[in-house]
C-alpha cells in the first residue's frame, strides 16, 4: 500500500529536481554501474557516454541550458 505512494512521491521529486541535479544524478548513476568510468580517476577519463554526460553537467553547472 505505502509502495505506490512512495513511488509517486520519488517520480513528484524528480519532475522538480533542478537542471544541475538531475544532469549530476545521470552522471552518477551511469559512473557508478559503468566500468570504464569506475576505474577512471576524474570525470573526463570515463568512457564517452559518461563524459558527454559530464559536459551536460558542467554546462547546467555553468548555467548554459541545452
Amino acid at each position: 500500500m505505502t509502495g505506490r505512494r512512495d513511488t509517486r512521491v520519488q517520480a513528484a521529486v524528480r519532475q522538480a529536481e533542478l537542471p544541475i541535479l538531475h544532469a549530476y544524478r545521470l552522471w552518477f548513476e551511469h559512473a557508478r554501474k559503468c566500468v570504464g568510468c569506475k576505474s577512471a580517476s576524474k570525470a573526463l577519463d570515463g568512457c564517452e557516454t559518461g563524459r558527454e554526460l559530464w559536459g551536460a553537467y558542467r554546462r547546467a553547472y555553468d548555467g548554459d541550458a541545452r
